[in-house]
């Protein structure tokens, strides 16, 4: 396609997007909900459609190259499917954040102050193999009152528009705008620079994928992003811990969705309980089909069990069934090693020494730490927001799982009786 015709719908998309952002400002949460719940009946109609859409997809999943852990993010079933619109249906139930009243004062001259929640405007979302997102996406953008414009990658674009054409027609039997959901039908990767550079009528963008990808949507990006380059994340297992609840902490957060941002990559053990803990787990991993890599003093412990880690391995988000393994001498020695070879993304401590434990809570610097449970947990869903629009890493505006409030800025209304300033 060539990049003038591209640059002309991408203008067009946003100039669409940005009248029904304003239209959907206005709308009462009660039109908002009835959308989503005729957007969750439509899923459920189009079965038929998604799921041969998806077939397509996963034909041609070979041909892009992806792995094991990427042809399961692309799959849909009829039961992540029925599993999409009961997550609509979750949306439904939980607060709106617009209009919320965040804080209000009156000034000595007698006006009124009010900083109160409003939508974004219009969100651009960017992802890859997960048609998932589609509806997650749309969902909590419609909620707090955002148009989107979403572009998936080429490995899930016949699933995306089969999804998204069933969410746009819920909305619009709805009374919404037509607009509010728009999804690039072409995956072209001049595309990308393009609605990145989108500032007029994109207000924020939302990159979701490899490192590559949201490398790229930040070099060109015109207006604010939200992201995180990649899940590097940790499990701690101290000397304090019950051995029993880490093996299984380790072996859920490394083996029940290896794929995913927030699977554990590496897992660090204090010296004291190394050989006592390190055996029994390394046979769980290993009968899960787990490859690992460890530094000297666990290989001294697995022998020929592990692969020996170079110092790569510590920064690599594998997102397949590889675990790297380090025995450290303190608590301190894996939050220093969290720091230095981490993320910011989910680390976890399993203990039962709280002193530790909150050291370790409030010494990593991550957007997600926890205590005695799994870095899966470092989800929207897991956290009570419904679906959720990404995992940032960033410290300013949203940091961690981005639910409804997330998508939201704030605006201050001020009320006078004619006051002018002296």
């Amino acid at each position: 396609m060539e990049t003038e015709s591209l640059a002309a719908q991408i203008e067009n998309m946003g100039r669409k997007a940005r009248a029904a952002a304003r239209a959907l400002a206005l709308c009462t949460r009660e039109k908002k909900n009835a959308a989503l719940m005729a957007m969750a009946d439509a899923i459920e109609a189009a079965e038929a459609e998604i799921m041969a859409a998806n077939a397509q997809d996963l034909a041609a999943a070979a041909g892009y190259g992806l792995n094991a852990a990427a042809v399961d993010r692309l799959r849909l079933t009829p039961e992540r499917l029925c599993a999409m619109a009961k997550g609509v249906r979750e949306v439904v139930a939980l607060p709106d954040p617009v209009g919320e009243i965040i804080r209000e004062w009156a000034r000595p001259n007698g006006i009124k102050i009010i900083k109160i929640r409003v939508p974004i405007g219009v969100v651009g979302i960017i992802y890859e193999s997960r048609p998932n997102v589609t509806a997650d996406a749309s969902v909590l953008c419609l909620k707090s009152g955002n148009a989107c414009i979403l572009r998936g990658g080429k490995e899930s674009l016949h699933s995306n528009l089969a999804i998204a054409k069933a969410l746009s027609a819920g909305a619009v039997n709805a009374g919404l705008p037509a607009d509010v959901i728009q999804l690039v039908s072409f995956t072209d990767h001049e595309g990308v620079r393009l609605l990145a550079q989108m500032d007029r009528y994109l207000d924020v963008i939302v990159p979701r994928g490899g490192q590559a990808l949201i490398e790229a949507v930040v070099e060109y990006a015109r207006m604010p992003v939200i992201k995180h380059y990649h899940g590097v994340c940790h499990v701690f297992v101290d000397k304090a811990a019950d051995l029993a609840m880490a093996k299984t902490i380790v072996a859920n957060a490394k083996c029940q969705r290896p794929g995913v941002c927030n699977a554990a990559e590496t897992v660090l053990v204090h010296r004291d309980i190394a050989e006592k803990f390190l055996p029994s787990a390394a046979a769980i991993l290993c009968k899960e089909g787990v490859v690992l890599r460890g530094d000297e003093r666990t290989r001294a412990v697995l022998g020929d069990a592990v692969e020996a880690a170079t110092e790569a391995d510590w920064t690599t988000e594998y997102l397949e069934l590889i675990l790297s393994i380090r025995v450290v001498d303190s608590l301190e020695e894996a939050i220093e090693h969290i720091e230095n070879y981490g993320s910011h993304h989910t680390d976890a401590i399993v203990t039962a020494d709280e002193i530790a434990a909150r050291k370790f809570l409030a010494a990593v610097d991550s957007a997600t730490v926890l205590w005695n449970a799994s870095t899966r947990f470092s989800d929207g869903g897991e956290f009570g927001f419904g679906a959720e629009i990404g995992i940032s890493t960033d410290k300013l505006h949203a940091r961690g799982p981005m639910g409804l409030e997330e998508l939201t800025t704030y605006k201050y209304l001020v009320e006078g009786t004619g006051q002018v300033r002296e």
